[in-house]
């Protein structure tokens, strides 16, 4: 079953996710939760000014009936909204002042992770006209990382017929040490879980047991030795070539006796380069369909899209986001 429609079923079979979509001046945004509407899949909401967000979408011939559509500025809950932000941003470096919080609000994704934070919505969907940094900001700043957790990472889900892998981190984190490294696994393995896969986790590098040397080696093994300490209930190894966690053959003589080599199906990168380099292989030579970025790690859902992104796009990482909603809970 494709990874969308194992979200769907997922997804249906809880209660609705709200899903705060603060881009609303984008017809693709709109286009996007039009269709989740429609396909009662999820509650969206969007942010901006409510008659130019519905005179777009009257432009464009989209239903929006039904859904929630919230000016932060002249809605009734800003006053509240700005006290509970700078509450929150008490005892850091950034948002100190009143004048600095309300600021901030007028900010639609500042305004929209706060409702993530506040119950309000449970998840949040932007960056088709925003940079990465301004949709995962305001999810740091506020949201922070989840319990035990001290990095994000951004992870693909790379699928290609009934062949469904994760590969991390290939968006955040440029050179992560041991321990993070050792993060970012936990996380793969819970979004390979929420898509059906019973996570067998790969630490990757240029050496297979100490075929090689070297700081880069030594870092990865120490990642995989720390993982398996945290998390004795899923399989793990390291260090392993990537031929030696994919192909049997090989592992058999690389890795005799791993119970992950050969098998794997998370695969932890070194550092983001080679993360990034993969994925964009995998799925230009090898037919795959990259799924993400995944954001993972931060306390509540929150993803970023494409500034270059398709409505269509839009949908499903709508369905993403609702999915981690659900798996949170």
């Amino acid at each position: 079953m494709e990874v969308f429609e194992q979200l769907k079923q997922l997804i249906k079979s809880k209660d609705k996710q709200r899903i705060v979509f603060p881009e609303g001046d984008d017809v693709r945004i709109l286009t996007a939760v039009s269709q989740l509407k429609k396909d009662d899949l999820l509650e969206p909401i969007v942010l901006g000014k409510k008659d130019q967000v519905l005179a777009l979408a009257k432009e464009n011939d989209l239903d929006l009936s039904g859904v929630m559509i919230i000016d932060p500025v002249t809605s009734p809950d800003f006053e509240d909204m700005c006290q509970k932000f700078h509450e929150r941003m008490q005892g850091g470096k950034h948002f100190q002042t009143m004048e600095e919080a309300e600021k901030a609000m007028h900010d639609a994704n500042f305004y929209g992770t706060m409702l993530v934070y506040t119950g309000k919505a449970d998840g949040m969907v932007s960056g088709a006209a925003h940079s990465t940094a301004d949709t995962v900001r305001p999810a740091l700043f506020i949201l922070k990382t989840k319990p035990g957790m001290h990095r994000i990472s951004g992870s693909f889900i790379m699928e290609r017929g009934e062949e469904k892998y994760v590969f991390a981190d290939c968006a955040i984190s440029i050179d992560p040490t041991a321990d993070q490294l050792a993060e970012f696994a936990a996380q793969s393995a819970a979004t390979a879980k929420m898509i059906g896969i019973d996570p067998k986790v790969a630490f990757l590098s240029f050496s297979t047991k100490g075929s090689a040397k070297g700081p880069q080696v030594d870092k990865v093994s120490e990642a995989a030795k720390i993982f398996k300490d945290q998390h004795p209930e899923i399989p793990a190894d390291g260090e392993l070539q990537f031929d030696a966690a994919f192909v049997p053959a090989v592992a058999k003589l690389k890795a005799p006796g791993s119970e992950v080599a050969g098998h794997a199906n998370v695969f932890v990168f070194p550092e983001l380069q080679s993360g990034n380099i993969a994925y964009k292989i995998t799925q230009r030579l090898g037919g795959f369909t990259a799924i993400g970025p995944v954001l993972q790690g931060v306390a509540k859902p929150v993803n970023d899209l494409s500034r270059g992104c398709s409505a269509d796009d839009v949908y499903k990482i709508g369905i993403l986001t609702a999915a981690q909603a659900v798996s949170a809970d």
